[in-house]
């Protein structure tokens, strides 16, 4: 079993990203790249990924713009702000934190930023030029999950990777890179019967379910490749959508939780911003 260790492989990116943004720096000082993160109410996890997110944009190099908004917000306050920020040359990137708050439409704000700055990946254009195979911003926790996989020489060509769960976060775009890496694909979801036989097919087995421990060992093969999305809370300590310990030994390649996916999104969204700099730069 070898860990497919996120965290290790983040960092690295990061000098990667870091040394690029110096080099443009060097060439041109009078714009720097912007990233604005908008937080919206007091959700305790969502303060946390924020925090993440803007101390890997100044570790880069990379301007954040962050704003706070009371969890009163309306949906009308929310889309003058975008429009603002899709105004300001300053602003290459913007990132709606989610979940909003219940009485906030999500699928309007996600829509109205400008998607040349939609690093995210979330809006209706972005999520088209995705699903018809041409050159996009790929929701995050997919892209870093494929990269994962290429930095580590997983071959993922002629392989059956079996994704569990369908959100438009993670299960859909996913099956979408995949399948542009010619993996044949299969997609579970709660509604499917006899998921395990499924399961035990996968050569790549991918989990984003968000149940604690949900993956046993004997809904595996021997030799699958396991990369687990899920960040579950139990007990004080965070666990992921499938046993570890108990599925550990029939993996030949798994990530961990905490260090696996999780430190692989935020470095893609640096990725995606460093990107939509260049894009709006050359348009």
């Amino acid at each position: 079993m070898i860990l497919l260790d996120g965290k290790c492989l983040s960092n690295q990116i990061k000098e990667e990203i870091a040394t690029e943004i110096s080099a443009l720096y060097e060439k041109d000082s009078s714009h720097k790249i912007g990233l604005a993160v908008i937080l919206v109410g007091d959700n305790l996890a969502s303060q946390i990924y924020v925090k993440n997110k803007i101390t890997a944009c100044l570790h880069v190099g990379i301007k954040s713009f962050q704003y706070n908004l009371k969890e009163s917000t309306t949906d009308d306050e929310l889309l003058t702000l975008i429009d603002e920020l899709n105004d300001d040359d300053n602003v290459n990137g913007i990132l709606v934190q989610l979940p909003l708050p219940p009485h906030i439409e999500e699928e309007k704000i996600l829509a109205k930023i400008d998607p040349l700055k939609d690093v995210d990946g979330f809006t209706p254009y972005q999520v088209g030029l995705l699903t018809i195979g041409q050159k996009s911003f790929v929701p995050c926790t997919p892209k870093g999950i494929i990269t994962l996989l290429e930095r580590n020489k997983i071959e993922i060509a002629g392989r059956h990777a079996v994704i569990v769960g369908r959100s438009n976060v993670v299960g859909k775009p996913l099956m979408q890179l995949l399948l542009q890496k010619d993996a044949t694909v299969t997609i579970c979801h709660s509604k499917t019967k006899n998921l395990s036989d499924i399961t035990k097919s996968a050569d790549i087995l991918i989990v984003a379910v968000g149940k604690p421990c949900f993956i046993k060992a004997d809904m595996l093969n021997q030799g699958v490749i396991l990369v687990d999305v899920g960040i579950n809370r139990v007990d004080g300590r965070l666990v992921g959508d499938a046993d570890f310990e108990n599925v550990k030994d029939k993996c030949a390649y798994i990530t961990p939780v905490p260090g696996g996916v999780g430190p692989m999104t935020i470095t893609m969204l640096l990725q995606n911003t460093v990107e939509a700099y260049y894009a709006r730069k050359n348009r």
